[in-house]
């Protein structure tokens, strides 16, 4: 491939990686064409981008780009998935077409500066989305008010009864 291809390549792939915070690293050695468009299609329908590049001048972009860290996870032929959605998200995704394909293996991934290797992608598919911390936070932050709600409501009703049952004594008390 000459100096002037490469160059193009790679200033195409610095352009789709623009913006790009997070990404995963995926080895599609031995998978075969009829699983490789299955799951193309399947990420491709959640808008995740899966882009086979030569490791060199993926290096070189990424590099550029700022994600240098994630150079490491680059051995053999790769791909780098990218997506709108959280790269939690995108793991989950993978490790799980992964059960239908055994030689998808996931590499590893990018974070929020920190690299996930193959070691601990299965860690980083447990962590929560952003949706799923905030749901959580809320949920912590209204459970203690909503004790204190159910506690000032049974009493509060207990105290009710007590009152009307004396107000029902004090009428019967008058019929008398």
């Amino acid at each position: 491939m000459s100096k002037p291809v490469k160059a193009m390549l790679r200033k195409e792939l610095i352009a789709r990686l623009a913006g790009v915070e997070s990404l995963t690293v995926l080895s599609l050695a031995g998978v075969n064409g009829v699983d490789n468009t299955r799951l193309r299609r399947h990420l491709q329908a959640k808008d995740i981008r899966v882009m086979v590049v030569r490791n060199v001048i993926a290096r070189q972009a990424l590099e550029e780009v700022g994600l240098g860290s994630a150079c490491r996870l680059i051995d053999g032929p790769c791909a780098l998935v990218t997506g709108p959605l959280n790269p939690v998200v995108v793991v989950r995704e993978l490790l799980e077409q992964a059960k239908d394909i055994p030689s998808l293996l996931v590499r590893g991934a990018l974070m929020e500066g920190e690299v996930f290797g193959p070691e601990r992608v299965e860690e980083l598919s447990h962590y929560p989305t952003r949706e799923e911390a905030i749901a959580t936070l809320v949920r912590q932050a209204l459970s203690p008010g909503g004790q204190v709600v159910a506690a000032l409501l049974g009493a509060g009703g207990r105290l009710a009864s007590v009152i009307k049952a004396v107000e029902d004594r004090a009428r019967e008390a008058e019929k008398n």
